[in-house]
């Protein structure tokens, strides 16, 4: 995956490149217009590029044509017997009744198989491509281009895939030929021990015998509570598990819809991160960066993370409970309302009617109900699921992900009930809510998700029951007294902030204990990181639920919530969690569980080059913001003006929209990769199939 996706990174850092060229001298708002020699710089370059994607792109294409030419042109004897071994079970009863019934005709008879001067003054003071009647010449004259390179692009892409279909069916043909023409003996023999080997089973009594199984002598210790209630089952590459297709149905819209959520909030978020460095982009009401920014948070809160989680555990709760799911009419319902939620909430945050009352609460009650009302259902068909469980324990996973949808409804009631929102009641609820939704809804059911899916792909079971119990009981004590951290030096009673810091520091013990847990399953199979690309997303999460949580407490502390809060700090703390953390193992969960359900993988480099975006984007925007806020809030320690630090920090973010931009193409890359799981290639050709049916319809007319 690091190989194939290296050439991914370098074409990103390229097109990313000529915006250093703007952080160059002195910092100022950049205005996008065409008097920079810059800009005609980074069109340049940007439609290189372009051109330089499309030649790699066909010669791929062609490259996996010749690959094919070259493989109808070395097929022997010996390279058909491939073919022969793909076939399974029941093509091969039809190949050898073919050869028993030709048996019968004629002898089979032997037959053959082939087949930057632009931008300078023009003498009065005025760039050229400044003058608006250029822009216009050159926009119009660019449309008819682009159209016809996107119909070159389309008609290459029709005729390449024509071609190799009709590669293939020619090698159909050559495989039917070649078995037309077989030894009828020779082949019948080889295919009915083929078929044989196929078709053989284990009858499971291979090392007891067919006696009862017993300890006569009393030397095998059995306990009958081993505190333990679930072994992870050994996973097998080949087998996909036996589960509901309406169930599945179910769990994929979920999936998708949080997919559409997520390239439509962080498209959003990118566009505010341009806004820092261009604040004039736009002058529209609706796309102002106080009502875009509540659109941005609320839609990857309640649209990517909660739906994609609520889809997981779709799977995972009646899996563990190794039952059914209660009903699947309440996951529809619960899907419609949460995805109404969402829309309605969006355009009325875009069109200025918010509830006003603080962070990740903008949407109003009446459109929030939509949303509760869908997790009670959820509660409801989680609880009925695991109430008519046949395991005799709950395992670890439906403990986690059931407390979160109880701690998502309490803080929601908590958040909107107006009955102790004045003053300093509203701020501290304030705090509480914020601070629950992300530790005790996210990361909760996240950590639930996790305790099922690591096991599963590293093939063993989770290293400590114990340590899972410690860290749920100490999370839930802990994170519920913190929220009011976020307002130390407020009018808030002195000794409830003391409170707030002591649980934050409380958290070390369930973040300590989770990490180690997590590591420590690993332990024995690092080697299969490499092998896989689900692993690596996991690890990715664990270690960021290690720092960045720890990062939380520290800024708990008195001196460095004075030194960091209202900063930067903050936003580089929130994407290090919830984009480091919950977005991380969502996808690892989601890469791990839809190729179960369609049988369809990811295509191996996309998924390496959301890795590598994903991440160095998130290092590229947090890190810079991290440190530039560190020395803005010094400066404000130092009575430095505030518009003093304003224009200190423009190159970090700069930095910002550098990282949320790589942060946005890994979505893009994740959406295609959803795509690729979930489509069906109708074009692809099965060889092996169309052989046996042209060689069948020959015999039938002879």
């Amino acid at each position: 995956m690091i190989k194939t996706s290296s050439l991914f990174t370098g074409i990103a850092l390229l097109v990313l490149s000529p915006v250093l060229l703007f952080a160059q001298g002195e910092m100022r708002p950049f205005l996008f217009t065409f008097d920079r020699t810059e800009v005609i710089v980074l069109l340049s370059l940007l439609l290189l590029i372009a051109m330089l994607l499309f030649a790699i792109w066909l010669l791929h294409r062609i490259e996996t044509i010749k690959q094919v030419a070259d493989r109808r042109r070395t097929a022997s004897r010996t390279g058909y017997r491939k073919y022969i071994q793909q076939l399974d079970t029941h093509q091969l009863g039809r190949l050898i009744t073919m050869i028993r019934k030709r048996k019968t005709l004629l002898t089979l008879c032997l037959s053959s198989c082939g087949l930057a001067s632009w931008a300078q003054p023009t003498g009065e003071g005025e760039p050229l491509l400044g003058q608006a009647g250029i822009i216009i010449t050159v926009v119009l004259l660019l449309i008819p281009i682009l159209v016809g390179f996107a119909i070159m692009v389309g008609k290459a892409s029709r005729m390449l895939k024509r071609y190799r279909r009709k590669m293939d069916m020619a090698e159909a043909d050559e495989f039917a030929a070649y078995l037309r023409n077989v030894d009828g003996e020779e082949a019948e023999r080889a295919l009915v021990e083929r078929k044989q080997a196929l078709d053989y089973r284990l009858t499971d009594t291979e090392l007891s015998g067919p006696e009862v199984p017993a300890d006569r002598l009393g030397i095998i210790s059995i306990r009958e509570n081993s505190g333990l209630p679930f072994v992870a089952v050994k996973k097998k590459a080949q087998r996909r598990p036996n589960i509901d297709p309406q169930l599945r149905k179910l769990i994929v819209w979920y999936l998708v819809a949080a997919t559409c959520w997520l390239l439509f909030g962080t498209t959003v978020g990118q566009y505010l991160g341009i806004k820092f460095v261009a604040p004039d982009a736009d002058q529209l009401s609706w796309l102002s960066f106080g009502r875009l920014r509540p659109v941005h948070t609320n839609a990857v809160f309640w649209g990517w993370a909660s739906l994609a989680m609520i889809g997981l555990g779709y799977y995972v709760v009646p899996r563990v409970s190794n039952v059914a799911i209660a009903s699947l009419k309440m996951g529809w319902y619960s899907f419609y309302l949460i995805n109404a939620a969402v829309i309605l909430g969006s355009l009325s945050l875009m069109a200025g009617i918010n509830n006003g009352g603080g962070e990740y609460r903008e949407y109003i009650w009446p459109i929030m109900l939509l949303f509760g009302v869908g997790l009670v259902l959820t509660l409801i068909n989680y609880l009925k699921t695991v109430a008519k469980r046949t395991t005799r324990e709950i395992y670890i996973s439906n403990w986690y992900i059931i407390s979160a949808v109880i701690f998502a409804l309490v803080i929601s009631i908590v958040a909107y009930i107006p009955w102790w929102q004045n003053g300093l009641g509203e701020t501290i609820i304030q705090g509480y809510y914020m601070h629950q939704g992300v530790g005790m809804w996210f990361m909760l059911f996240m950590l639930g998700v996790v305790y099922y899916f690591l096991p599963q792909q590293l093939n063993r079971p989770i290293y400590s029951y114990s340590l899972g119990i410690l860290a749920f009981w100490t999370q839930i004590l802990f994170y519920t007294l913190i929220g009011t951290h976020h307002f130390v030096f407020s009018a808030i009673p002195w000794w409830l902030q003391t409170v707030a810091i002591v649980g934050s520091m409380g958290m070390v013990i369930p973040v300590v204990a989770g990490t180690a847990n997590f590591l420590l399953t690993f332990k024995g199979g690092w080697y299969k990181i490499k092998d896989s690309y689900t692993l690596p997303f996991f690890l990715i999460g664990i270690i960021f639920y290690f720092t960045g949580s720890l990062q939380g407490t520290a800024e708990a502390f008195r001196y460095t919530n004075l030194l960091w809060h209202f900063t930067d700090f903050t936003v580089a703390h929130s994407h290090l969690t919830m984009y480091g953390i919950i977005s991380f193992f969502l996808w690892a969960a989601i890469y791990a569980l839809v190729p179960r359900l369609t049988g369809r993988e990811a295509p191996q480099p996309t998924v390496g080059a959301h890795f590598w975006m994903a991440l160095i984007g998130l290092l590229f925007y947090t890190v810079p913001l991290m440190y530039g806020s560190t020395l803005k809030g010094l400066m404000w320690m130092d009575g430095k003006p505030f518009i003093e630090s304003v224009a200190f920090m423009m190159p970090y973010w700069l930095w910002r929209a550098i990282g949320g931009s790589l942060m946005w193409l890994a979505h893009l890359f994740f959406a295609y990769n959803m795509y690729k799981m979930l489509s069906v290639d109708r074009e692809a050709l099965d060889i092996g199939e169309t052989a046996i049916q042209h060689a069948s319809q020959d015999s039938l007319s002879e």
